[in-house]
C-alpha cells in the first residue's frame, strides 16, 4: 500500500517550525512537563520512577481505566486499544476493516489520511460533504443515497476539523440507524470531543451503536499533542482483536513515559478542558470582531466547536493569499486545497495563546 503524499502534513513540514505566527493550528495551547506534574502532589517522583522498559501493547490498564472513565457506562476499560497518536488506529482500522474494491463514505472536508489510506487499499470513496449553508452540516438522507452494496464504512468527524461544525443526538441517531441498517462500520473521529459549544454534546459513537468505533486522543481536547497518545474505542471485541493484531506491524507499544503523563492528564481532565475551552473562547471574542471588520473580504461563520474554523476567502484564491501572508508576514494559514476542498476557504486554528498576536500581525497586512 502506497498512499499519496500528505499535503497537509508536507505543507506544515515546511512552514510549522519557521512561520513566526501559526494561525492555523488544530491543536490548542500545550503545556510543560512539569505544569502537568503539577496537577497532582507526589506526581514528580512517581514520573521520575517510571520504568523505561516495554509497555502492554494494549496499553498501560490504568490508562485505559482512565480513556474509558470519558465515556458512558457502556464503555470500560476492555474497550480500548491505546495507539500512538489519533493517526495510527484510523489508519489500522482502515486496513483492518477494508479491502481492495470495497466503498467508503467520507464526512468532507477532511483530513487527507481518512480518505487517502482507504483509496490507497483499493476502495472507493464517497465523499459526504456538510452544507456550508447549513453550518456545514451533514445531511444523512444525503447517506442514504451514497450507500452502495459494497459500502464497509462510513466515517464522520465531530467537533469537525476544519469546520467547527457538531453532530446533535438526533443526526447521530440517524446515522447510525442507516449504518446499522446496512450493517456498517461507523468510525468517528472525536479527537475533539468536550469542545462542543453551541448545543448539548451527543454521545460517543461508540456508545450508540454496537459497530462504532471512537477515536480520541490527548492532542486535541486536552492540548498535549507531545505525548503522542491515541486511541480507539469499540464495543465489538473482534474488531478490537484484529485491530490489536495488526498494531503489532506499527508501533507495537507506546512510550512509557508517555503512558504515565496521558494517564494522569485524564485523571484531571476536566481541569484540562476548562483550560482549552477558557483560551477558545477568548479567541473566539477577538475573531468575531475581526471577521465583521474585514466583512467584504472573508465569510465568516463561528464554528459550533473544536479548535478550528474555515472562512471564506470571498472571490477565492486561498491558495495564493495563503502563499502571500507566510511569506511577507510570517502568518501562516492552511488553504482549502489542502483538504482537497477547493480555493474558496482557508483554515484557521483559535486554540492558541498568542492567537490575539497573531491576528494583529494578519490585520497588519490586510490594511496595506
Amino acid at each position: 500500500m502506497k498512499p499519496r503524499d500528505f499535503a497537509l502534513e508536507r505543507y506544515f513540514a515546511k512552514y510549522e517550525f519557521t512561520a513566526k505566527h501559526l494561525l492555523c493550528a488544530s491543536d490548542p495551547q500545550a503545556m510543560t512537563i512539569a505544569e502537568l506534574l503539577d496537577f497532582e502532589p507526589g506526581a514528580r517522583e512517581r514520573f521520575a520512577n517510571v520504568w523505561l522498559g516495554y509497555t502492554e501493547s494494549r496499553g498501560a490498564p490504568e490508562l485505559r481505566t482512565a480513556i474509558a472513565s470519558t465515556y458512558g457506562d457502556s464503555i470500560d476499560a476492555s474497550n480500548a486499544l491505546v495507539h500512538a497518536g489519533a493517526e495510527e488506529p484510523l489508519f489500522a482500522f482502515m486496513n483492518v476493516a477494508l479491502s481492495a474494491g470495497d466503498h467508503v463514505v467520507v464526512h468532507c472536508p477532511a483530513y487527507q489520511s481518512h480518505y487517502a489510506v482507504a483509496e490507497a487499499i483499493g476502495a472507493s470513496v464517497s465523499r459526504w460533504t456538510g452544507d456550508e449553508a447549513d453550518g456545514w452540516a451533514l445531511d444523512p438522507d444525503e447517506l442514504e443515497r451514497l450507500v452502495r452494496k459494497n459500502t464497509r464504512v462510513v466515517l464522520i468527524t465531530s467537533p469537525h476539523n476544519p469546520t467547527g461544525w457538531c453532530v446533535d443526538r438526533e443526526r447521530l441517531e440517524a446515522i447510525v440507524a442507516i449504518a446499522r441498517r446496512h450493517g456498517l462500520w461507523l468510525i468517528a473521529d472525536e479527537v475533539y470531543r468536550g469542545l462542543e459549544r453551541d448545543l448539548p454534546a451527543a454521545p460517543a459513537a461508540c456508545e450508540m451503536y454496537e459497530r462504532a468505533v471512537s477515536v480520541g486522543g490527548t492532542a486535541k481536547t486536552y492540548g498535549l499533542a507531545g505525548l503522542r497518545i491515541g486511541w480507539l474505542v469499540t464495543r465489538d471485541r473482534a474488531l478490537l482483536q484484529s485491530v490489536a493484531k495488526f498494531k503489532d506491524y506499527l508501533t507495537i507499544c507506546n512510550s512509557a513515559p508517555s503512558e504515565f503523563l496521558a494517564t494522569l492528564a485524564l485523571e484531571h481532565s476536566a481541569e484540562l478542558l476548562d483550560r482549552t475551552r477558557a483560551i477558545v473562547a477568548s479567541n473566539l471574542d477577538e475573531l468575531d470582531p475581526f471577521f465583521a471588520r474585514h466583512a467584504g473580504r472573508f465569510g465568516w461563520q463561528r464554528p459550533a466547536g473544536g479548535t478550528t474554523a474555515f472562512p471564506e476567502l470571498l472571490g477565492g484564491g486561498a491558495e495564493r493569499f495563503c502563499a502571500g501572508l507566510v511569506a511577507e508576514a510570517g502568518v501562516l494559514l492552511l488553504p482549502g486545497t489542502l483538504f482537497d476542498a477547493g480555493d474558496a476557504h482557508f483554515r484557521i486554528g483559535y486554540g492558541r495563546a498568542d492567537l490575539p498576536r497573531s491576528l494583529r500581525v494578519l490585520e497588519e497586512y490586510l490594511s496595506v
